[in-house]
């Protein structure tokens, strides 16, 4: 397979540099690919892919967009939408705890990117994935360590996956009370320490995780 060549930065503000670059060689549709909650205890590993119109002012349209790390809760809702608007296509795809118990964090995650993928109804001519690769499609691919620091469109997809999951994760506080998931959706906090001792597991928690193990019978 064919890769493009590309030259990347380190500058915490992504831009579409990398994606201006593909789309100069004729890939119009460049989909940048990231995930939220791979480290989480319980809960779905999300995914999200965002695809920008080629030639698009991303920088301006998107300014605030940054890895979804390190933006707060009210920004990246803000942007989530801002980002729907101006994408010509996005897809956010999962894949459950029962998978991820079954299959490992890794595969888990991709087959939540390919999920992704799925959703968004095109099939990309370039992608942009951050640390990943997808070695089951056929579809050249450009991995970036940090690449939601580098990449726009990479950025925009952290931005989804993480607000999709967020989302998802509240609405089990009804369905699972006692466990906080609303407040720390599934992640490694003291509270959940506390709660998975008091309660035990849920069918949220990834029972192949060493913590969960750890803090239940």
């Amino acid at each position: 397979m064919m890769r493009t060549p590309l030259r990347t930065d380190r500058r915490a503000s992504p831009t579409l540099s990398l994606e201006r670059q593909l789309w100069d060689s004729g890939c119009r549709l460049v989909g940048g690919l990231d995930e939220a909650g791979r480290g989480a205890w319980a809960g779905p590993v999300f995914a999200a892919v965002v695809i920008l119109p080629a030639g698009c002012e991303g920088e301006h349209l998107l300014a605030g967009v940054r890895d979804s790390k390190q933006m707060t809760p009210r920004q990246r809702e803000h942007w989530a939408e801002k980002i729907k608007q101006t994408a010509e296509y996005w897809g956010v795809g999962a894949a459950s705890p029962q998978e991820i118990d079954e299959m490992g964090i890794v595969p888990a995650t991709r087959l939540a990117m390919q999920r992704a993928l799925q959703a968004s109804g095109v099939t990309p001519l370039h992608l942009l994935i951050d640390a990943l690769r997808l070695p089951m499609l056929n579809i050249p691919q450009t991995a970036l360590i940090r690449g939601d620091q580098q990449s726009l469109s990479i950025a925009a997809a952290s931005v989804l996956a993480k607000t999709s999951r967020d989302a998802w994760m509240r609405a089990q506080e009804e369905r699972f009370p006692g466990y906080g998931f609303a407040t720390h959706k599934g992640y490694g906090t003291a509270r959940h320490r506390a709660a998975l001792e008091r309660l035990g597991a849920c069918p949220l928690h990834r029972r192949s995780f060493a913590p969960v193990m750890r803090l239940t019978p």
